[in-house]
């Protein structure tokens, strides 16, 4: 990130006019980013056998995306969601593989669950070298249609559930000396989209517990202990099938990024922490758009989704998706939203 930050700070210097700088910029992302979102080689895969990983929010998605894969890299997992069963057929791939598991039915918005996590971690492993929390649901349409009650479930879900599962982390980091919490933001904790209201509002509220955190170890001379924000664009993940709903369209958004990429930004960020972590040249981009231009990068987010999910998304009934009780469908880790939008479009062209 430093030397991306050089680079973009020389470029400023030399070119003034916006459109350029732009160019410019996102051209440079996209060279520098590709590293940062490949698998681990073997010297990497080699830190990571024998730590002990907590993922809340492993059923599905990121989740599950990172706890198989540390599964390779013969790492111990404790596995945390609500959906119970889909948690131990992800343990027994993960022991498959090399790996030890341990799955913990867990709701993230629930404290006296969290602990009894981080309780039963410990019993297990006798330490948690990284707790990540990945859960997380969205709600989708106009602020003022969204019930109130969806709106407060995604605040319980996102962000106070990040409360709890960063209080329960950090506390037990601080016991053992050191330890990294790897907390799930999205490019919406800096350029929140229209028809996202209260999701990017709990976003932003995950950064900044991040940056705060961070910066009270400091202060406490924890030099051991990090907070990692990751911030992610769009993915192709259940995320979409889960969100609660009342756009009237099928949830979708432009130019999804594949979970493959988040998944080994968020392993590698385990060995290298950094506070904020934008995955892949979309997501630096837009960051960087954001802190140079942020009313227009704003204008332009809200333009592309209200294109996506209002003009030209199939129709779809109102749902409040997982928000409240965990659903059957969405149980991989990429959920072929990509590839659904792709027919769509075909088919739309084919119309008189």
């Amino acid at each position: 990130m430093q030397i991306i930050n050089n680079l973009i700070r020389h470029q400023i210097s030399l070119f003034r006019e916006p459109l350029i700088t732009f160019i410019i910029l996102t051209t440079s992302l996209f060279q520098l980013s590709s590293c940062a979102t490949s698998q681990l080689g073997q010297a990497g895969q080699k830190k990571i056998t024998g730590k002990t990983f907590v993922i809340v929010g492993a059923s599905s998605g990121f989740g599950r995306g990172v706890a198989e894969q540390l599964g390779r890299y013969k790492a111990n997992v404790v596995v945390a969601a609500r959906r119970e069963d889909l948690l131990g057929e992800i343990a027994e791939n993960i022991r498959t593989s090399g790996g030890t598991a341990l799955v913990i039915k867990t709701d993230i918005a629930n404290p006296e669950e969290v602990e009894h996590l981080s309780a039963a971690a410990i019993k297990q492993y006798g330490k948690i070298d990284v707790w990540i929390n990945m859960a997380g649901v969205g709600a989708i349409g106009r602020f003022w249609e969204i019930p109130v009650a969806d709106q407060a479930r995604i605040i319980d879900v996102n962000l106070k559930g990040f409360v709890y599962g960063s209080h329960a982390a950090i506390r037990q980091f601080r016991s053992q000396g050191y330890g990294t919490l790897i907390n799930m933001g999205s490019i919406e904790s800096e350029n929140p989209l229209a028809y996202h209201a209260a999701y990017a509002a709990t976003k932003a509220g995950v950064l900044n517990l991040g940056q705060a955190i961070n910066q009270e170890l400091r202060l406490s001379g924890q030099k051991k202990i990090r907070v990692v924000t990751v911030e992610p664009w769009a993915v192709d993940t259940p995320f979409w099938g889960h969100s609660a709903n009342y756009s009237g369209g099928t949830p979708r958004m432009a130019a999804m990024d594949p979970p493959s990429k988040v998944v080994n930004a968020v392993i590698r960020a385990s060995l290298r922490p950094r506070k904020v972590l934008p995955v892949g040249w979309k997501a630096k981009g837009a960051w960087y758009s954001h802190q140079l231009f942020p009313d227009l990068t704003e204008r332009i987010s809200a333009n592309i989704i209200h294109r996506y999910q209002i003009k030209t998304a199939p129709p779809a009934p109102h749902t409040s998706g997982a928000a409240f009780e965990p659903v059957a469908t969405g149980r991989g880790v990429d959920d072929g939203v990509r590839a659904r939008m792709k027919k769509e479009k075909k088919e739309r062209r084919r119309r008189p």
